[in-house]
């Protein structure tokens, strides 16, 4: 039997942490201890200077003229991270949100049938919302949401 079948046998006789490897993490359970294989971390520095390095991003076309940059998560299923970037002033089109979406406005400004939010407004839409977006030239937004959006 291998170590990772043996650790699991005994895991589910002795209880989830009873041989969770910390050994090269200093004291800090390895994500191979759970069965997850380790991933990269997203490092963005400096958010609120977005604008300063926004070139450095491999942007990738959108929608309407709107470019976006996926963080993680392909859009089609499970959970998404994007930054979207408006180069001129345009609208992504109506869609539902079947889960929560989080919206962080890092630059410019951006509207949808609630409100017009500017640089530093985070907004965190529940479930079941439906709604537009338009956004002016300039506007970058981070956008996380937990379930693939519904275009209408």
């Amino acid at each position: 039997m291998k170590a990772a079948e043996k650790g699991s046998a005994n895991n589910e006789k002795k209880g989830a942490t009873a041989n969770i490897d910390t050994d090269n993490l200093g004291g800090i359970a390895s994500p191979r201890s759970f069965g997850v294989t380790p991933y990269r971390a997203i490092d963005l520095p400096d958010l609120f200077r977005i604008e300063e390095w926004q070139d450095e991003i491999p942007w990738q076309p959108f929608v309407n003229g709107a470019e976006i940059h996926r963080l993680y998560g392909d859009g089609k299923e499970g959970a998404t991270a994007v930054l979207i970037r408006f180069r001129e002033e345009s609208q992504v089109p109506v869609h539902l949100h079947p889960g929560y979406e989080h919206i962080f406005i890092l630059a410019g400004e951006q509207r949808d049938q609630n409100a017009v939010r500017s640089r530093g407004a985070f907004t965190v839409n529940p479930p079941g919302t439906v709604h537009g977006v338009s956004s002016k030239a300039g506007t970058i937004v981070l956008v996380i949401y937990e379930k693939p959006v519904v275009f209408l």
